[in-house]
């Protein structure tokens, strides 16, 4: 089984925190999107994974500590990595067919904005499954459209009317995605654009136009992090349900300082809190300094140091320094607030 990741966009919707980390390693309850993403994958897909492509933009931005902190993820799953560039951003289709040295035989195709939590055994006698979610206003997704055998047979984007309650997340499975591979070659030779951009989706349609047999597959739940207020949102849910799974959050290196945490938190490596009441939903990166601080709700990455702060709804990057009074904040990365 093969992961295909694209993740060339840099992310525009999280600026700052975008402008100098790709937004799929921005961390969410300790760990990188991407990471969180293809190791949740895995553990569905419940097999081998033999290779993970990941599919990267520019050079200077995805940089060498980018494809090395990749190559230990794939590591990590026993499995190869493959690095591929997109030197443009044309689109999901265009984006996939960078790797088309990796698209052969059975593979999940997953776009690395998005976290999940699932539990459903994949249908291998499927072309193809698509996983969805159930949403209240299906107006504002791609939806799929079902027949009485529930069997995908048309996706359809924002529908007026009501087509279906089921979104696509942008996680697909192919039995053999060389056949995907093949459709995209047609399209991107005969220029059939949506939106200014190369899709997956028309390759999608041409495979199903040829009868291939695409299901739904659903998932329990559908995580976004394209902004601030998702992405804290996202950090607040995964943090629950790692509390749930036993997980451990809370790093053993830890200085307290007359210090409270209110659980759930991801609390790194080498932090200190002194005179502080950290929680509950806080994640906190490595040799990260909180002093005479409220902080909830919040996102704080690395090597920073917070001061007489009370923060609720804040998202902080690497390396700055703050001290202040101000609530529902984001900074980014060597930003100094005094």
């Amino acid at each position: 089984m093969k992961i295909i990741v694209p993740m060339a966009g840099r992310g525009s919707r999280l600026r700052p925190h975008s402008l100098t980390v790709p937004k799929p390693l921005i961390p969410v309850a300790g760990k990188p999107i991407v990471h969180r993403l293809v190791s949740d994958i895995a553990k569905v897909l419940g097999e081998p994974i033999d290779e993970v492509a990941f599919v990267l933009g520019d050079p200077a931005f995805f940089g060498d500590d980018v494809v090395e902190s990749l190559k230990e993820l794939a590591a990590g799953l026993g499995a190869k990595a493959s690095i591929y560039r997109q030197d443009q951003p044309l689109g999901t289709g265009h984006a996939i067919m960078c790797a088309k040295d990796s698209l052969s035989g059975p593979a999940v195709i997953a776009y690395a904005d998005t976290l999940i939590r699932a539990d459903f055994d994949l249908d291998k006698s499927a072309d193809s499954v698509i996983w969805v979610k159930q949403v209240d206003q299906p107006e504002a997704y791609g939806v799929v459209k079902l027949n009485d055998n529930q069997e995908i047979v048309e996706l359809v984007e924002k529908p007026e009317q009501f087509v279906s309650d089921l979104a696509v997340i942008g996680i697909y499975y192919f039995k053999d995605v060389a056949q995907l591979k093949d459709e995209l070659q047609l399209v991107l030779d005969n220029n059939i654009i949506n939106g200014g951009e190369y899709q997956i989706n028309d390759g999608i349609k041409q495979m199903m136009a040829k009868g291939k047999k695409f299901v739904p597959g659903k998932v329990k739940e559908w995580m976004d992090c394209g902004n601030k207020a998702v992405t804290l949102e996202t950090n607040m849910r995964m943090l629950g349900f790692l509390e749930k799974d036993g997980e451990a959050l809370i790093s053993n290196s830890v200085r307290l300082d007359n210090a409270n945490i209110i659980e759930p938190c991801f609390i790194g490596e080498n932090v200190v809190l002194k005179d502080s009441t950290i929680g509950p939903f806080v994640s906190v990166g490595n040799n990260t300094t909180i002093v005479n601080s409220t902080v909830k709700n919040s996102l704080i990455q690395t090597h920073s140091k917070i001061s007489n702060a009370n923060l609720d709804n804040a998202m902080i990057g690497n390396h700055v320094v703050f001290d202040g009074n101000f609530e529902a904040i984001s900074i980014g990365d060597y930003s100094v607030l005094e």
